[in-house]
């Protein structure tokens, strides 16, 4: 059954602010955009449940290869998102477009209507995605795309919607995933260059990479970054620690590494493949993964929520929970590890209980796609995801330790 766009739009709702708003910074070859976060409070949501549909159907389009017959998994159903003002056309037209690492093609035209200007072409191709809860289809065109001031990109290919279902309030997607993920969504063509793979061919950004800053959503100053063309450093406390990306599949299908996670001193999940995802609100691993971080912290599995939860005496005894990639270990403090108790009823959980973030990515390790590190994670360290180089960087930053949930 077709789920509600409005039912699942985010609890989380990360809004990328136009120019006028969050002026454009350049640095060497980068172009940084600030947002900002706000709590989008609608209807209470499953968010375990809506993670692991969107993590079983990212595997199996990852099995496939590509997007054999315009597949795709659901971006709709993330509690997660976050949407850019993004102009197209001269003079240009401007429209919402959610933003999302896991997806690659860009289109429109799902509430406002496509304008066409004279940078407007017709290819005369088609182009189709289904993204699980919602889907489009319509014509691909290429045209004069404004990110903001300095970020104006030429000749991009968008799709151009004729129908679309399941979103409601925006107009498309702006999709930053990996090029290969455009395999077989547009006729004729085996893939299209993304809106990344265009900054750095037009030479508007110096290095095919993103760099990506949140801060805890209960923070003093919640806001963050968007950094094309490489990372920020005034937002890190650490140089930034790069690892290769995963040859594993279906990992390797997105921005993959691989990992091992430890809690405590016992390790949870040997060294596996997985992903990092923007997408994700919280911190997916293997099935037997998580048997034992429950049976580790003592916790139990609050239905309404989908969460784990734990009492207060459980949640002072609660132990670091440690990420190797690479050689570098990356520590989420017991606060890291539950998710913000201002937020409870918003997830229709109680007032006073306390959850965690770890959840069940709903299969066993061993599959090519063990854990998902979600915004629960990338709330805590900086992420850079360099497609020149072919991987993914994590750093500290001044929010690692916050003890603000």
């Amino acid at each position: 059954m077709m789920l509600s766009f409005k039912a699942f739009l985010s609890i989380l709702f990360i809004v990328l602010s136009s120019a006028d708003a969050s002026p454009l910074r350049h640095d060497a070859g980068k172009a940084t955009l600030s947002f900002a976060a706000r709590v989008n409070a609608r209807d209470a949501v499953n968010v375990a449940a809506a993670d692991r549909a969107r993590a079983q159907a990212m595997k199996q389009a990852g099995f496939k290869g590509k997007r054999t017959g315009g597949s795709s998994f659901s971006i709709t159903n993330a509690v997660v998102t976050y949407t850019a003002q993004v102009g197209v056309g001269s003079p240009a037209t401007e429209y919402t477009l959610l933003i999302d690492t896991g997806s690659s093609n860009t289109w429109i035209g799902a509430s406002t209507r496509y304008n066409p200007t004279s940078t407007s072409v017709d290819t005369g191709n088609t182009v189709a995605v289904s993204y699980g809860s919602g889907n489009f289809s319509g014509e691909e065109y290429t045209d004069t795309v404004t990110l903001s001031t300095g970020l104006v990109i030429t000749e991009q290919s968008i799709g151009v919607a004729s129908n679309a279902e399941g979103f409601d309030g925006v107009d498309g997607i702006l999709g930053v995933g990996p090029t290969d993920l455009t395999e077989g969504t547009v006729s004729n063509l085996i893939a299209v260059p993304t809106v990344t793979d265009n900054l750095y061919s037009q030479g508007i950004i110096g290095t095919e990479a993103l760099g990506i800053y949140f801060v805890p959503t209960t923070a003093s100053q919640s806001a963050g970054e968007l950094t094309f063309g490489g990372h920020d450093g005034s937002k890190i406390t650490s140089p930034v620690t790069y690892v290769p990306l995963t040859t594993t599949s279906p990992a390797s299908y997105y921005w993959g590494i691989d990992q091992s996670i430890s809690y405590g001193h016992s390790i949870i999940l040997s060294e596996t493949a997985g992903i990092v995802d923007t997408g994700t609100t919280l911190i997916l691993i293997a099935s037997d993964a998580l048997s034992k971080y429950q049976t580790a912290t003592g916790a139990t599995m609050d239905e309404t929520t989908g969460l784990l939860t734990i009492t207060p005496g459980q949640y002072a005894r609660l132990q670091t929970l440690t990420f190797k990639i690479g050689d570098k270990a990356y520590n989420l403090t017991p606060n890291a590890q539950i998710w913000p108790r201002s937020l409870n009823t918003d997830i229709g959980g109680d007032s006073d209980s306390i959850y965690l973030v770890v959840s069940d990515i709903g299969s066993n390790s061993g599959s090519g796609l063990d854990f998902i590190n979600g915004y629960a994670f990338l709330q805590r360290y900086y992420s850079v995801f360099d497609t020149t180089n072919n991987r993914v960087g994590f750093a500290t930053t001044p929010h690692t330790d916050d003890t603000s949930n």
